[in-house]
């Protein structure tokens, strides 16, 4: 009986996403986006596939969510988002701060370690740079 139990528990955790249905213990960013958003379209082609490799990446991994769905289960905004892309930041499943809009790359890389250094225990000075270059 308890090997059938640890089997569906273990196929469960396989066949969802590691989010759904949890709050989130650490840090997380949450990209909201739409369909046809030029600007998160812009955001993935120059932040997204460096995002994952830098410290903040590491640090406060990304988590996609759909504008018209709504947060993802078990994550609580502090307010409506009401343009994408916005980037809320949560811990423990709720709202810490957020970035509405995507700036440009120049904009978006300080904007994002100051929120980080602003609002948790985030601090990696100089490291974005070498591993975003």
């Amino acid at each position: 009986m308890m090997k059938a139990i640890n089997a569906l528990a273990l196929a469960a955790a396989l066949v969802s996403p590691a989010w759904a249905g949890t709050a989130f213990a650490e840090p997380q960013l949450i990209m909201v986006e739409q369909p046809g958003c030029i600007y998160c379209e812009r955001w993935d082609a120059e932040i997204g596939p460096a995002y994952p490799k830098t410290a903040e990446g590491k640090f406060a991994p990304l988590i996609r969510a759909n504008l018209r769905e709504g947060p993802p289960e078990g994550i609580t905004y502090a307010r409506r988002v009401l343009f994408t892309p916005t980037f809320v930041l949560v811990n423990n499943g709720e709202e810490q701060a957020r970035i509405e809009g995507y700036p440009g790359e120049d904009f978006f890389w300080p904007l994002l370690t100051r929120l980080l250094e602003d609002t948790t225990d985030f601090s990696a000075p100089g490291a974005t740079e070498t591993v975003r270059n």
